[in-house]
């Protein structure tokens, strides 16, 4: 980036300090040197386009939302394997060449499949853990690809739901209740 946009977002981004209020103390100030101004407007798209090349010199498909990577393929053969554990590796090289390091206890491995292979996958040094599911943006991934677990978690929500509003409502006769749901809708 270069220009004005450059200029005025080093102006906005330098020269910010901070403070810890614990229990009514003030702790000094000190300077920030890294990150964005926490729930700014800008801190998305500054986070977007600071890991755009996370994927440079990656062959296999990489999704992104927000701060949260996925790597996924399809891995019939040793040599796809092998591409999939070298594109990890240069995954974790760029995390720590840019100080943006992956926490590698959140980071899973799903096999999805009957035939799959199960290879083990390492993060640097660190061997990933397997998983049978994950949430993924509150929504429940499981590795038969069955939704089961994300309807029967959906149901539960609607029978509390559904419990509260028994609990709630004394009068519950049906033609009453559309009577006043209509008088509510004029």
């Amino acid at each position: 980036m270069s220009g004005n946009i450059a200029n005025w977002i080093e102006n906005w981004l330098k020269d910010r300090k901070q403070r810890v209020v614990n229990n009514g103390k003030f702790s000094s100030w000190i300077n920030v040197l890294s990150g964005v101004p926490r729930g700014s407007i800008l801190g998305p798209l500054l986070f977007v386009i600071f890991i755009n090349d996370l994927e440079d010199g990656v062959i296999t498909k990489i999704l992104k939302f927000a701060d949260d990577t996925k790597i996924v393929s399809e891995l019939g053969s040793e040599e796809e394997v092998r591409v999939l554990q070298s594109d990890l590796s240069k995954m974790f090289i760029w995390s720590h060449d840019w100080q943006m390091l992956f926490n590698i206890d959140k980071c899973k491995i799903i096999h999805f499949g009957f035939n799959n292979m199960e290879a083990d996958y390492l993060l640097g040094l660190s061997k990933l853990s397997s998983a049978d599911e994950e949430r993924d943006l509150g929504v429940i991934i499981d590795k038969s690809l069955k939704p089961s677990k994300q309807c029967m978690k959906t149901a539960r929500a609607g029978n509390v739901v559904l419990g509260m509003n028994n609990r709630t409502f004394i009068c519950k006769n049906k033609d009453l209740m559309l009577q006043l749901y209509v008088l509510g809708q004029t």
